[in-house]
């Protein structure tokens, strides 16, 4: 055995004890992203509703959201560049807020244009954030572990995710809600710009580590000596990861349309329910995750997950009543793992690179941005059952990259002292 794992478990202590607030104030900002995603499936349904715009003119909304994913990210990491991980954090919560504000006086003059202007800066300060803490939390400890790592810090996405249709489908779709009109929209904004000014505050206060301080010397990183591309995990991963985000927008997007429409009773403000309970199983999926992983390969248990996904979706798309509708539900459990495996799957072999790779893992989010407006199309014209064979196809070539990576590398499961990748 050789030194270096010695070496990575020092430098797994030091990042989790010295930079402890670092590390949580970090994981803090995957909460805070999950919740504006969270509200985005809702919002969605809002706008059909108040506005009455037709699905595929309301998947606008995710094209505006996903779209500043595309064009910010290198932005972003050119910011990591120059300035660091703080500065781009603190630049990302800054447009969060401003996006936040935003949202007031739209909601104001019921323009679903100049909402759709507001989600884009706020999402633009959630590629910033995005860019930067994905791959700072896989670097701050043992690069075996990067993957369950990422999993566990994602999974506070999943908090925020299932808390936010809680909120919104009280706020939009009570009883009393239409009387409000947009009132409860600009409540929920409001209340998400102090949040996030209260954290960005916090993190300006707090010593946050770059990667010089954070990691061990490598002199011999192969991404030094050759392309970026040249790695076919991150190559490859970067198409699955535009993929698993245009089956989960998607997913999530139509949630209510689908479970609303299938003569099953299930009212709005129900299916919000549903909704979150989707969300609560992404939650739990994301823990369950980074248990499994200690256990069973990443590549080979997203490639599990993958495939089972792919066979829900069918299910959904046969309509089947309540069968289908507990299908749906179930694909959030099974994505719960694919973003962050993916990504660490992608950046692992970049070493000390992964500020060149990870912005365009973000760029790959865009996927979000252009599935949700061809699969509103396809609801309008073909009925919104038939749609979801467009997440299923995108669930496939989530399995196929599982597989390939996992075909590249026949090891055992991860064990402390190891890679899973070696």
């Amino acid at each position: 055995m050789t030194e270096a794992p010695a070496a990575d478990s020092r430098f797994d202590a030091i990042a989790v004890g010295r930079y402890r607030l670092a590390f949580i104030l970090v994981t803090s900002l995957f909460f805070m992203w999950g919740l504006s995603y969270g509200l985005l499936d809702v919002l969605n349904k809002h706008f059909q509703e108040t506005l009455h715009v037709t699905r595929a003119r309301s998947a606008w909304l995710q094209a505006a959201y996903f779209g500043a994913y595309f064009l910010m990210a290198m932005p972003a990491a050119t910011v990591i560049g120059r300035s660091g991980y703080k500065s781009t954090i603190l630049c990302g919560l800054s447009l969060f807020a401003t996006g936040a504000l935003l949202v007031i006086p739209s909601t104001f003059a019921a323009s679903f244009p100049l909402f759709l202007g507001a989600m884009f800066v706020v999402a633009s300060g959630l590629a910033f954030l995005e860019t930067a803490a994905n791959p700072y939390v896989t670097l701050l400890g043992d690069p075996a572990r990067s993957e369950s790592r990422l999993n566990l810090s994602q999974s506070f996405n999943g908090l925020g995710q299932f808390i936010a249709p809680l909120i919104a489908g009280s706020a939009l779709f009570s009883p009393g809600a239409a009387a409000a009109g947009q009132g409860p929209v600009r409540v929920i904004y409001a209340a998400i710009a102090t949040i996030v000014l209260l954290v960005a505050l916090a993190i300006w206060r707090t010593a946050m580590p770059e990667t010089g301080q954070i990691a061990p010397a490598q002199s011999s990183t192969a991404a030094h000596a050759t392309r970026l591309w040249s790695y076919a995990p991150f190559t490859w991963g970067v198409a699955a990861q535009f993929c698993y985000v245009a089956a989960q927008v998607c997913s999530g997007a139509f949630f209510l349309n689908y479970v609303t429409e299938q003569h099953l009773g299930i009212s709005t403000a129900r299916g919000s329910d549903l909704l979150a309970i989707g969300m609560l199983c992404f939650l739990a999926g994301r823990f369950a995750g980074t248990a499994l992983m200690t256990r069973i390969a990443p590549a080979r248990l997203l490639t599990f997950y993958a495939l089972v996904n792919m066979t829900l979706a069918l299910v959904v798309v046969a309509a089947v009543g309540w069968l289908s509708v507990f299908a749906l539900i179930a694909i959030f459990f099974f994505m719960s793992i694919m973003f962050p495996t993916i990504f660490a799957l992608a950046i692992k072999p970049l070493g000390m690179e992964a500020k060149r790779g990870s912005p365009f893992l973000i760029m790959a989010i865009a996927g979000g941005a252009i599935a949700p407006y061809l699969m509103g199309w396809t609801a309008d014209v073909h009925g919104i059952a038939f749609s979801f064979l467009i997440p299923a196809a995108c669930f496939l070539v989530v399995a196929g990259y599982g597989w390939k990576v996992s075909a590249s590398d026949p090891t055992p499961p991860p064990r402390i002292e190891s890679s899973p990748d070696r």
